[in-house]
């Protein structure tokens, strides 16, 4: 994957006018979530790793996101969205059934869980999550396509995208507290966000170093 913001980090923002206090305890809470179950079996982690690799695969070369452990502690954390779709259970019951099923899918077809599948039929398992042909028991009645959008899809994307780490990906600055942003138009940038590299990446990363 290129480095469409080199030399950008995010985290130089911590100690800056652009982060207060309550943002650096909501940063700094994510980045030491515990990389391993506390609310999931090691079995469903383990599945819900493998789901999150298909929806957001990763470059090797810098460290994860810690998409099962984030969606985990939002689990452990009771942490709801305060609605759901019709015939869909709450939050945390929803993903243990969820994770269980499309197990018992993948061996009911393959003989093996899901996570011990080669990527092609993770991929064709979800596909069929998503249009809501799956129907092993294990479902319980849980509309299958909603789990896929409401919570699978729904849920890993969020928490991709709550890392410090994707921040970095796109420039973004984080939360924008109490700083804020001022140029809002298309093309326009504050002079404490990132910028892109574009022609000259070296020009771009000198530039970054300095952002705050």
């Amino acid at each position: 994957m290129p480095d469409r913001y080199p030399g950008y980090d995010v985290l130089s923002k911590r100690n800056t006018p652009s982060w207060n206090e309550q943002t650096r305890r909501v940063v700094d809470h994510r980045i030491a979530v515990p990389r391993e179950p506390r609310f999931l079996t090691e079995n469903e982690f383990a599945t819900l790793t493998a789901i999150a690799d298909r929806i957001v695969p990763q470059p090797k070369s810098r460290p994860p996101v810690p998409v099962a452990a984030l969606i985990d502690q939002k689990l452990l954390e009771d942490q709801g969205d305060g609605f759901r779709g019709k015939n869909m259970p709450r939050h945390r019951e929803a993903w243990q059934r969820g994770l269980r099923a499309l197990d018992a899918e993948a061996t009911a077809a393959f003989g093996v869980a899901f996570r011990a599948l080669d990527p092609a039929r993770q991929d064709a398992l979800l596909r069929s999550a998503e249009t809501g042909d799956l129907h092993d028991e294990a479902w319980g009645g849980m509309p299958v396509n909603t789990f896929f959008k409401e919570r699978l899809l729904r849920d890993i994307v969020f928490a991709y995208w709550s890392f410090p780490t994707a921040w970095n990906e796109i420039g973004w600055g984080g939360p924008a507290s109490p700083r804020g942003y001022v140029r809002m138009g298309f093309g326009e940038r504050d002079p404490w966000e990132a910028v892109a590299a574009a022609t000259d990446p070296e020009s771009a990363r000198r530039k970054n170093r300095n952002v705050g």
